[in-house]
């Protein structure tokens, strides 16, 4: 119950406003997401030495870069987790392994999450994934996404239905995952702070994961328990094209790869 005089003289009114066309494409990529059967593995990854190496450059090097390219040589290393189906039904696997992520970018209707797609991800180093992602940020018309947002995304949002069909002809075309990738990155998670996992429907990636929260907890290192940096993921396949097992050894592959980050993850010495 309100007392007397609170909220006295506030306006109690709405603001309507039209649907942003940018949400309406998100809107249309998490429908098109349904065809999956998502199966979901919630990882908790040792971190410590990577945030040591991240850190050393000026400016320091992403860690969803870093991310992004353990994840590609994972999938690399394990191409049935990014299978998919076509039209035919065939299955059909990449040799070559494209990250989609998400970058934040302003637009007219407010902070968006752009898709940008790191094209062999899986041979490149951190250093060159974090200067790209950074020139998307800095520079969103320099990428065919964010031109496709600033120019097209307005037009076709207004027409009823067009998100919808275009990313239903999309999903089980052999074209369209060439051009958007089959595995994304998402680090929506990590700006929460603190430690946590995070789950974000399945779109037309045949593998999703999801950087969450990054704390500091007990781990056992050799025989001594010390305090360290430790990262969640959640890492979620397509059970239409992959088995528990083979999902479960991608999972373990992906962390012995970021907890060995020199050696197994593009941060060596010259990467």
């Amino acid at each position: 119950m309100v007392g007397p005089g609170i909220g006295a003289g506030r306006s109690r009114g709405l603001d309507v406003r039209p649907f942003p066309s940018s949400r309406r494409a998100v809107t249309a990529a998490v429908r098109a997401g349904r065809r999956i059967v998502p199966m979901h593995g919630l990882l908790e990854v040792d971190v410590t030495e990577a945030r040591g190496l991240l850190g050393v450059p000026q400016p320091p090097l992403s860690m969803t870069g870093f991310v992004i390219a353990a994840v590609a040589r994972a999938v690399a290393a394990h191409p049935e987790v990014h299978a998919y189906r076509d039209w035919r039904g065939r299955l059909v696997r990449h040799r070559h392994v494209d990250v989609q992520t998400l970058v934040e970018v302003a637009t007219a209707q407010g902070p968006f999450g752009l898709v940008h797609v790191v094209r062999d991800a899986d041979i490149r180093g951190v250093v060159d994934i974090s200067a790209e992602l950074r020139g998307v940020q800095a520079d969103v018309s320099s990428v065919p996404t964010g031109r496709a947002l600033q120019r097209l995304a307005p037009l076709v949002g207004r027409v009823p239905g067009a998100f919808p069909a275009m990313y239903a002809v999309m999903r089980r075309s052999v074209r369209a995952h060439q051009l958007t990738g089959t595995v994304q990155v998402t680090a929506v998670g990590m700006f929460a702070g603190g430690g946590g996992f995070a789950l974000a429907p399945p779109t037309l990636a045949s593998v999703l994961v999801v950087v969450g929260g990054l704390d500091r907890r007990p781990r056992v290192v050799g025989e001594q328990i010390a305090v360290r940096d430790v990262l969640d993921l959640t890492v979620t396949v397509d059970h239409n094209v992959v088995d528990g097992a083979p999902a479960t050894r991608f999972g373990a592959d992906l962390r012995r790869r970021m907890e060995n980050p020199a050696a197994e993850a593009g941060l060596g010495a010259g990467s």
